[in-house]
């Protein structure tokens, strides 16, 4: 199993090279990231963006452009509209954030007539390198559901499970997030976690194992878990964490991040092909991490589905 991201850049180097399209390009994270995928040969980048500037920055990173493709595009709507073009037209395989706010870039991939839309549900999944646990502890959904319900957690579980099989995790626990370990009527979210863990042992998930509600300290740490009494091989071994919102999300990985210095790497999953997405603030190791978590999503066809089932008199 992939246990941090130097496992997953040893891993992508064995795989065929991809083309990243990045809208907008033109900002210095953005481009170094770029070029280190370059360097590992782990992808060619396709850069939309303000030309004059790309060039510019180019030329202060060392950055060689002389066999990659520019579009021209100052506009940063038109350019997430046209990098992701060059993806749906097969002229890239995957498509990448670049400096532009998430909702501009969402709305050029949720496009009914030009996106990559898939029939599925898209969500975000962070992955998060924590040592002490030995594992990359995968996050989701803190970019793109604002407040999902119920059947949209569904799919949000299956989609980082997905990823996880990516990661060789071939039984991944999902633990459900909330702020109490016990399901309390006025809570909502612990109401979800334990139709969604119900849902788990009726066998609606396939290869993986569901459990909630759990806080976030029962979730990661066994012994947290033993001294509250809670059962179960899920408590304290999470390798999926559900958060209720995309606040929660969003607040967890950035503390990580940013107060412990933790190393992180974003993707969007259930589009027609991979998507990095990370914030504009993240660094330009977390963004190429992020390109090689993509990478070793290209070209894998997911081969488990959600059961929802229906009622039937």
């Amino acid at each position: 199993m992939i246990t941090d991201f130097d496992q997953i850049l040893q891993t992508v180097a064995d795989h065929p090279r991809q083309r990243v399209a990045v809208a907008v390009a033109h900002k210095q994270g953005v481009l170094e990231a770029a070029k280190e995928a370059q360097a590992r040969d782990i992808a060619d980048p396709l850069l939309v963006g303000d030309e004059r500037e790309i060039e510019r920055l180019a030329d202060q990173i060392d950055l060689d452009l002389s066999q990659v493709e520019i579009i021209h595009q100052p506009d940063d709507l038109q350019a997430a509209r046209q990098a992701t073009a060059a993806v749906r037209e097969g002229d890239a395989d995957l498509l990448m954030k670049g400096h532009i706010h998430t909702d501009d870039f969402l709305r050029a991939i949720l496009d009914k007539e030009t996106g990559l839309r898939s029939g599925v549900i898209m969500s975000h999944t962070f992955l998060l390198e924590v040592p002490h646990l030995n594992k990359l502890l995968l996050v989701t959904d803190g970019a793109m559901n604002i407040a999902p319900d119920l059947v949209t957690k569904a799919a949000i579980i299956m989609n980082a499970v997905y990823l996880a099989h990516l990661l060789g995790n071939p039984r991944p626990k999902v633990g459900v997030l909330a702020a109490v370990e016990l399901v309390n009527p006025n809570m909502p979210t612990t109401l979800d976690a334990a139709a969604l863990s119900t849902m788990e042992l009726r066998g609606q998930f396939p290869n993986c194992i569901v459990d909630g509600p759990f806080a976030m300290d029962n979730a990661i740490s066994v012994e947290a878990a033993q001294i509250k009494g809670i059962p179960g091989e899920v408590a304290g071994q999470c390798d999926i964490l559900l958060v209720p919102s995309i606040e929660a999300g969003n607040i967890l990985v950035k503390t990580f991040s940013f107060l412990s210095g933790g190393r992180t790497a974003g993707v969007l999953i259930g589009a027609t092909a991979p998507v990095v997405l990370t914030s504009r603030a993240d660094d330009p190791e977390a963004k190429m991490f992020s390109i090689a978590s993509a990478v070793l999503m290209a070209g894998l066809q997911r081969d488990s589905r959600l059961k929802i089932g229906k009622v039937h008199f």
